[in-house]
């Protein structure tokens, strides 16, 4: 993935669009969107400005791999949200399966917290039966 593959999969996970991303920059729409296509080159400066803008490593933003993987978290309240580009097929299957085994786990913990809640009527109701009872004992 070459580094302005990368400008554009990291705004687009931002859900920026280019002219948000070229107003942070100081820069025109099209001056941006050719940085995108690849038809500006970049320095050193603009690319630190970029990194900065996007609140990435300016070595992550510039290392080229076929393997790169991008990753983008945002944890705002009960919201979780993963990103995941241009991961090897392998890096992608592990991934489906590491998220269906935290949705197993979420639903197995949540039949948990019924469970719990279901004895602890049950035990609320065994108390009065045997209030009753031993209240209709003495009497």
């Amino acid at each position: 993935m070459k580094v302005h593959d990368k400008i554009r999969t990291m705004r687009e996970l931002r859900h920026w669009s280019q002219e948000e991303m070229a107003a942070r920059l100081s820069m025109s729409t099209n001056g941006y969107a050719k940085l995108e296509r690849g038809e500006t080159r970049l320095n050193i400066p603009k690319l630190e400005q970029i990194a900065g803008v996007l609140d990435v490593d300016l070595n992550d933003l510039m290392a080229i791999s076929e393997r790169s993987v991008i990753c983008l978290f945002n944890e705002s309240g009960a919201n979780h949200n993963n990103y995941y580009a241009n991961s090897s097929q392998e890096l992608t299957a592990e991934i489906n399966r590491l998220q269906q085994l935290l949705g197993h786990q979420e639903t197995l913990g949540a039949q948990k917290d019924a469970l719990i809640a279901q004895q602890a009527r049950e035990i609320e109701t065994l108390r009065t039966l045997v209030a009753v009872l031993q209240k209709n004992g003495s009497a």
